[in-house]
């Protein structure tokens, strides 16, 4: 019996407790010389966790993680040419944070010792059983997940010591909305947010939330728009059983919850005029009637309200209530355009690549002259909204795209087949594309993605080697 047989002796028993853990969201690189040993592996982490890959010595792993992440090495010590524990050393050397898995048949404690100086996160002998690796890998991705949570915690807090708006940029416009935000916060007054779509709106709600005595209360977004007519009022202020057809029970509306805190009505201008009557009532009485009952509730709410459209403009067309308006409009901020303010595009990037990047599991990319120049040009009619989908679109391709998808802009994959492809081929298919458009000319592509030609070199380098691997595989195979 090879030792990858008898790795695989366990397979016969599914181990127990594991099964409600979500592994679909990490990725595992298994590298091992013994070609059963890794089908075994690779069988059983394959339906379980999100990517599996595997490679038999470290110059194909290597190559394999230049241009994939994983979240875990599986890795064999006797390999082939380098050492497991000779490219830990490396790996941990050149900055590699994730979890590693040591297996070995032949182990004394000197091995052991210098496997975890070497930064292992585990070591396990082999024969080993199904329930035993699984484990072990399962305790990697928990103490991983909650390094980054950890990360996430600890960056918000220190953000919100700094600064408890929260607001990103240090340009005119977004300084002044800030010190508008301190101060208008501490008020109770009602606040009408005015601004683009696109142009966060929520975000500075939120702001005045977070900078307002009622900041340890309930926060309440509302989207006026996204609830049908027919809804807005048993969703505001609720119903009794049997109100209406389909009300089997009573229910309480989005003021109870936001009792003592704020609503935020985003969208306002999207409710019909009998509701806009309702809700002024309620705003001057502070007090609102349940859909279907007789008793009066009294709340104690703040509301903030927002509109991409010029309220006094619908007041005019007869399409929004002019006393509702003025209810609303005790202190009115109108939110700079993105392309007001290009100079806040560097910080807003790396904010939202500190976010996607733990939640992708992915490093952030580097911000070069080249592309920041590039993108504060472009005049973003998405406004922050569209960055923000721009810097996660270019987190999955691992490049910045030459130009952000929007309105009148051709999509980075038009084709439909495109939409079976991985993300690996994602990006090397629009790497190529772009190659391919300037005739073979690196220099220039690299310039277009927003990369180092070096990177883009290594890239074509990897994929080359990763071609002859499978030919040699394949002729091994035949």
């Amino acid at each position: 019996m090879t030792r990858g047989q008898a790795g695989a002796a366990g397979a016969r028993a599914e181990p127990v407790g594991l099964a409600e853990y979500n592994w679909q969201a990490h990725s595992v690189l298994v590298v091992d010389d013994e070609e059963g040993m890794r089908n075994f592996l690779e069988r059983t982490l394959a339906r379980r966790c999100g990517m599996v890959q595997s490679a038999a010595d470290a110059e194909h792993a290597a190559a394999l993680m230049a241009r994939l992440h994983f979240d875990l090495l599986i890795l064999d010590i006797a390999l082939p040419g380098k050492s497991g524990i000779e490219w830990l050393h490396e790996l941990r050397e050149h900055g590699y944070t994730g979890d590693v898995i040591l297996v070995t048949a032949f182990a004394d404690m000197e091995t052991a010792i210098d496997a975890l100086r070497g930064g292992a996160s585990d070591f396990i002998l082999k024969p080993f059983r199904v329930d035993q690796i699984l484990n072990s890998i399962k305790r990697c991705f928990e103490r991983a997940g909650l390094a980054r949570e950890n990360f996430v915690l600890r960056r918000e807090l220190a953000g919100l010591a700094a600064d408890p708006t929260g607001l990103v940029g240090h340009s005119p416009a977004i300084e002044q909305l800030r010190a508008m935000v301190r101060r208008i916060g501490q008020m109770p007054s009602t606040v009408l947010l005015l601004g683009e779509s696109g142009t966060g709106k929520e975000v500075v709600a939120r702001a005045l939330h977070q900078t307002s005595p009622r900041a340890q209360r309930p926060f309440v977004p509302v989207n006026c728009a996204a609830i049908a007519s027919e809804l807005i009022e048993s969703e505001l202020f609720g119903h009794v059983k049997g109100a209406f057809t389909g009300a089997t029970e009573s229910r309480n509306g989005l003021f109870y919850y936001a009792h003592g805190g704020t609503l935020f009505l985003d969208e306002i201008s999207e409710l019909p005029l009998p509701m806009q009557t309702r809700l002024l009532r309620v705003l001057e009485e502070r007090k609102l009637r349940p859909v279907g009952s007789e008793r009066e509730v009294p709340v104690d709410v703040r509301i903030i309200a927002a509109s991409n459209r010029d309220l006094a403009t619908e007041v005019r067309a007869g399409r929004f209530r002019e006393d509702l308006y003025y209810r609303l409009a005790v202190v009115d901020v109108a939110l700079p355009p993105l392309r007001a303010r290009p100079e806040d595009i560097p910080d807003l990037m790396r904010h939202f690549m500190g976010q996607f990047s733990t939640q992708l599991g992915v490093a952030p990319l580097p911000l070069s002259h080249e592309v920041v120049s590039r993108l504060t040009a472009y005049p973003w009619p998405g406004n922050v909204r569209e960055l923000r989908n721009y810097v996660e679109r270019s987190l999955i391709l691992g490049c910045f795209p030459p130009e952000p998808h929007a309105g009148g802009h051709a999509p980075l994959l038009a084709a439909e087949d495109d939409l079976e492809l991985s993300l690996a081929e994602v990006e090397r298919r629009h790497i190529e594309r772009v190659t391919a458009a300037c005739d073979g000319n690196k220099t220039e592509a690299a310039r277009r993605l927003g990369v180092s030609r070096k990177t883009l070199e290594r890239k074509f380098a990897d994929w080359a080697a990763e071609a002859e691997y499978a030919a040699r595989r394949a002729e091994r195979r035949a």
